[in-house]
């Protein structure tokens, strides 16, 4: 299908990131190391804090931790690369790191997309099934639902990435992006790559409606069992119990759709690398805040663990 591997000339890429202003570079690496490490430390105090904390080892935190741990894994496989280039007057990467930055963003990237279902069932089985919740979603379920997302991300992003990387690059090697994004390293090949993007089209078509249609059916069960409570109150407090989980899906639908599923005609580079921006650091920043400015578990499980430190010191 491909030519051979000694037609790709290309041994590392530049990504030409957002300016070439040193001077704005400087201020752009001050903003999104802050970012970045907001980002982390608040994933990680939300992990933390469900690991520590006895009362959150339910499948719902169980499932807010894996999120945590998804959303470090997509900016860390992309900011820190950003963040040398932008202080550093090279900005090359190496084709095999290449190889390894798309398919760890894809990896996190596409199982993040397919476990937003995951958790949309949970909230399905904790609203219209309160009295069963635990014996529905037992263990063994959670775990084998977590491995099956990530393993589907892994081999899903291991063959896009495959596909990719595997074209035929005899130059140019400048890739405008700020990481090793497939459909902007796959414009640089000196190859007719139709079908390969017809195939790409259709495989986020399938990776992002098919979730997003699971997730929507579930909601309309969910707020259709909501509106049977006959009290103000519990309708109130079931339907807080699902809006963090929506802000957090559409934070990440909504630019996944818009960058990944309009006509090519629509491309906009520079438009895209600040929508992916957005998507990956912005998402991941206010994800930890989103649930624990909503949920007083986790700010009591805070408050606990900060107040046995004290008596501990």
């Amino acid at each position: 299908m491909f030519p051979a591997s000694n037609h790709s000339f290309v041994t590392e890429f530049v990504l030409l990131g957002f300016s070439s202003d040193p001077a704005l570079n400087k201020t752009l690496f001050i903003i999104f190391l802050l970012l970045y490490l907001c980002s982390v430390l608040g994933n990680g105090l939300i992990i933390i804090l469900i690991c520590l904390d006895s009362h959150l080892h339910t499948p719902m935190y169980f499932f807010l931790c894996i999120l945590s741990i998804l959303d470090m894994g997509i900016i860390t496989a992309t900011v820190p690369q950003l963040l040398v280039h932008l202080l550093s007057s090279s900005k090359l990467i190496s084709f095999a790191g290449c190889w390894v930055q798309m398919y760890l963003f894809a990896c996190f990237g596409l199982t993040e997309c397919m476990f937003f279902v995951v958790m949309a069932y949970d909230r399905y089985v904790a609203i219209c099934f309160p009295l069963r919740y635990m014996l529905i979603l037992n263990w063994d379920l959670c775990v084998r639902l977590v491995v099956g997302t990530w393993a589907s991300g892994c081999f899903l992003s291991l063959v896009h990435t495959y596909f990719t990387m595997k074209l035929p690059f005899c130059g140019p090697n400048k890739v405008n992006h700020y990481f090793c994004e497939g459909p902007s390293v796959r414009s640089l090949a000196c190859m007719d790559t139709h079908l390969i993007e017809m195939v790409d089209f259709f495989l986020s078509f399938f990776l992002v409606l098919v979730p997003l249609s699971f997730i929507l059916a579930s909601y309309v069960r969910i707020t259709m069992a909501i509106l049977k409570i006959k009290s103000t109150q519990g309708r109130y407090k079931a339907f807080s119990t699902c809006a963090s989980h929506v802000i957090v899906v559409t934070m990440f639908y909504a630019p996944s759709i818009y960058i990944y599923m309009r006509p090519n005609s629509n491309y906009s580079s520079e438009r895209d690398k600040q929508i992916s921006l957005f998507s990956n650091m912005i998402t991941a920043l206010l994800n930890p805040v989103v649930y624990s400015l909503r949920n007083k578990d986790i700010k009591a499980a805070f408050i606990k663990i900060v107040m046995r430190n004290r008596v501990v010191w």
